[in-house]
């Protein structure tokens, strides 16, 4: 039988033993100023915990020649993220960066965990896709900028003045919805993303703005919580509309392209045919959509050209050492709608 794995210990669990923060513990072993007491409490934890820090525990997060990035992506099987990898790819693998790709699966616990284990190891730098939601704790977050980690947002974290690139995802999004109502739909639902990202915040709050300047009536029974995975679009899909079939939306802008496409199966199935009798909009651009019978009309955001710019920012902070600049980059891509044959001008 397979032994099992030995865990070794990690400064969060010298910090937990100890009653203290990471910082103070990473304080004691960069043989910083701190309070004696301390000092010796953690030093007596580290003793009997047997704790070997790294190179790059020792050096708060950074190592001289490691070379290496990690990617942080919300959802493994999401092509999107492939998509902004290939950008990350070209500039950082360019420079002879190694680039790893870790997914914390929707789970801030998981994502901590990650980020906690990149710097104790020799990790130079990270390019984040995080976690949030009003419940979540985002010390770890903080931590990397207390300690001048190089890092990268690509959704915005209120409260953290972080480099970060995105796109304008409430314009975007009302877009979207102006474009349907200026095809004559009125009665139109969004399919709203996951609780855990602010893009699903952002393109809810872009429904909202898009009726309100078009002088319409928006409900918030409008704002139909769905997912971000097909089988999410499929599921809330057949639940929706089947209770419907007689008194539906005439258009639904979706959170993304996965929760479209399993929308446009859970419609197929229903008898309900797209676009005569409903019109689906995604978000997000994906490029598999190009090969799927019903072209969809979406959202186009330049991932590559993310990954690209997300990759130029870390690097400089990485090769430069000033990772907490006076004013941290921001950069607002353009979203672009593609129209496609999955919308329709409804006739009077």
């Amino acid at each position: 039988m397979r032994e099992p794995a030995v865990k070794h210990p990690t400064i969060s669990d010298v910090a937990a033993l100890a009653g203290v923060s990471k910082s103070t513990v990473s304080a004691v072993l960069n043989n910083k100023k701190i309070r004696e007491t301390t000092r010796r409490a953690v030093l007596r934890v580290i003793e009997e915990l047997n704790y070997r820090p790294s190179p790059s525990a020792r050096r708060g997060f950074r190592p001289a020649t490691g070379k290496s990035i990690t990617f942080i992506v919300k959802e493994a099987p999401n092509p999107y993220y492939a998509e902004i990898l290939l950008g990350i790819q070209q500039v950082a693998g360019d420079q002879g960066y190694l680039i790893s790709v870790s997914s914390s699966e929707g789970s801030y616990e998981v994502e901590r965990r990650i980020v906690e284990q990149c710097t104790e190891r020799e990790v130079d730098g990270l390019i984040i896709t995080p976690i949030l939601s009003d419940d979540v704790d985002l010390s770890h977050l903080f931590e990397l900028k207390r300690h001048g980690a190089p890092f990268v947002l690509l959704e915005e974290v209120r409260g953290i003045r972080a480099h970060l690139v995105d796109v304008d995802n409430v314009k975007a999004s009302g877009e979207a919805v102006k474009f349907l109502i200026d095809q004559g739909h009125s009665l139109i639902v969004h399919f709203a993303g996951p609780k855990y990202s602010e893009h699903t915040q952002e393109r809810a709050d872009g429904v909202r703005r898009a009726f309100s300047e078009s002088h319409l009536r928006f409900d918030e029974a409008m704002i139909v919580h769905a997912g971000a995975s097909p089988e999410d679009g499929y599921r809330v899909g057949l639940e929706y509309f089947g209770a419907r079939r007689e008194d539906h939306p005439t258009a639904v802008t979706c959170y993304n392209d996965l929760v479209a496409l399993g929308l446009l199966k859970a419609l197929r199935e229903l008898g309900i045919r797209v676009p005569e009798d409903v019109s689906v909009i995604g978000f997000d651009g994906l490029d598999l959509l190009d090969y799927f019978p019903l072209p969809l009309t979406t959202v186009r955001v330049p991932k590559y050209e993310m990954g690209k710019r997300a990759a130029e920012i870390l690097i400089r902070q990485i090769e430069s050492r000033t990772s907490s600049p006076a004013e941290p980059e921001k950069v607002a891509l353009k979203a672009e709608l593609v129209v496609r044959a999955s919308t329709r001008r409804l006739t009077a």
